[in-house]
Order: C-alpha cells, then structure tokens, then sequence
C-alpha cells in the first residue's frame, strides 16, 4: 500500500515554513496529516492570496492564542519567524491579545514566545515600542479609538454607559486602545485584522466581530482582506467560528453584486 502523505504544494509549503522539522504525526497519523496538510498548506492557501503571507501568519497566531493552542502556537510562531514576522512582531501580537482574551490565556503565550525567542538567539528586552506614559495614555487612546471606530460611535458609547459603568468607557480608551493600538511595531490596520482574528476565534463575541468588521473598512481593510482572513483560519479555529466571522462581514461589508 502506497504511504499517505501531504501532496507535492503542501509539502513544498510544509517545509519551507517548517525547514528541518520532523514531525510523528505522518507515522502516527497519517490519513489525518494526508489531508490537514493538503488543505491548510495548500488548498486554504491558494483561496487566501489577498493576504501577504506575513500578516496571514500574524492573524493565525493571533488567532491560536484566543483558541488556547498553545502547542500549534509554538509551531506556528516557529514558521513566522522563518519567514521574517520579526520578534517586535511577534511579541506585539502577544501583548495585542491581553485586553481581547485576558492575561489569564496570554500568560502562557508570553513565556512561549519569550522561550521560542531566546533559542533562536534573540535578547529580550526587545526594543520598547510603547509610545504613552501613564499621564498621557487616556488621551492617545481615545484619539486612536476616535480614528479607527469613528467620532461619532466613540461618543454615542460614552453617552449611552450608565454612570456606574463609564469607568469601563475609560478603560477601553486608556487601557485597550492607549496602551495597545498606540504602540509601535505594528501598524493600525495590521492590529485592527489582528483583533478581528481574535475575536472570530474567540467564539461568543458576534457583537464585537461586527464591530471590528466595520473598524478594519474604516482604517483600510476591504471585504476581500477579512474573507481572506477567514480563510486562512479555517483549519485552525473550525467551521462554526469561521462561518459565524463570515456572517458579520456580509452584514457589515455585502457583497456588491
């Protein structure tokens, strides 16, 4: 009986993110690895060309910590930086997930990182990339905030909390947007698909996907961008999450034909 493996494009993709890595699960597992890898490494990659395949990487990795892959996300992490995600990157992906999934998950990716980081040479502390100090956090934030979601909806959302929640409003904008989105390293439209992978693999925050649907078309992204996206998730977070992303871009970004 001919061996089940991966075919010639899935392999080809397989080594070139994985150089040198033998796995066990062809010997163990070889129908499944057969076709995962046949459809991850090369049919999902061939319907997910809108994306470059750095930022395709970021959001799986993104995407990896709101699932709780830990070990997926070493491999993973592994991959991106053999082919150039740099370490600020990847540690900005890292520290992008704590106000969307909690240092509760993140604390773990942390050391991760850190440990896939020093074996490959790099010296931690990177280079620091914040851009606020505690007196200033609050009001770069909400400019931020302002400029990815619009004027108009940032306010609507402190005028609608009740006088015993605004202390939440001031935290989105001092914590989430002024210590994370203000930061260097990456770009606000690269964290803004960032946070759409994390919520679409989070699962149960249909109300947040929408929005961020509508944040990436504010700061550049198109409809095409986070059905690619999508896509390049897929065999990572699975059909329900993946299908419930999709229904947030066709409510937010229809089809225009």
């Amino acid at each position: 009986m001919t061996p089940r493996q991966p075919n010639p494009a899935a392999s080809a993709a397989h080594q070139r993110l994985f150089p040198g890595h033998v796995s066990t699960l062809p010997v163990t597992d070889p129908e499944l690895i057969e076709y995962f890898d046949n459809f991850a490494f090369d049919e999902v990659l061939r319907h997910s060309g809108a994306l470059p395949e750095r930022t395709r990487l970021m959001t799986q990795l993104a995407a990896l910590i709101a699932v709780g892959a830990l070990r997926e996300y070493q491999a993973m992490l592994g991959a991106a930086l053999t082919v150039g995600v740099t370490p600020v990157e990847a540690k900005e992906i890292v520290y992008q997930a704590v106000p969307y999934v909690g240092m509760g998950r993140v604390f773990d990716y942390l050391h991760t990182t850190n440990e896939v980081l020093t074996e490959r040479g790099v010296e931690l502390p990177l280079p620091g990339q914040s851009m606020t100090v505690p007196q200033t956090r609050t009001a770069a934030g909400l400019a931020v905030q302002k400029q990815i979601i619009g004027e108009a909806a940032v306010d609507a959302l402190y005028a609608k909390a009740p006088a015993d929640q605004q202390h939440i409003q001031v935290f989105l904008s001092g914590n989430c947007f002024g210590d994370h989105y203000t930061r260097t390293g990456i770009d606000v439209p690269t964290r803004e698909l960032l946070t759409f992978a994390m919520l679409v693999a989070l699962g149960g925050a249909d109300p947040q996907v929408r929005g961020h649907v509508a944040a990436n078309l504010h700061v550049g992204s198109d409809r095409a961008d986070l059905i690619a996206v999508l896509t390049a998730l897929l065999p990572f977070i699975g059909y329900p999450r993946t299908l419930n992303g999709l229904r947030a871009v066709d409510e937010t970004a229809p089809p225009t034909t």
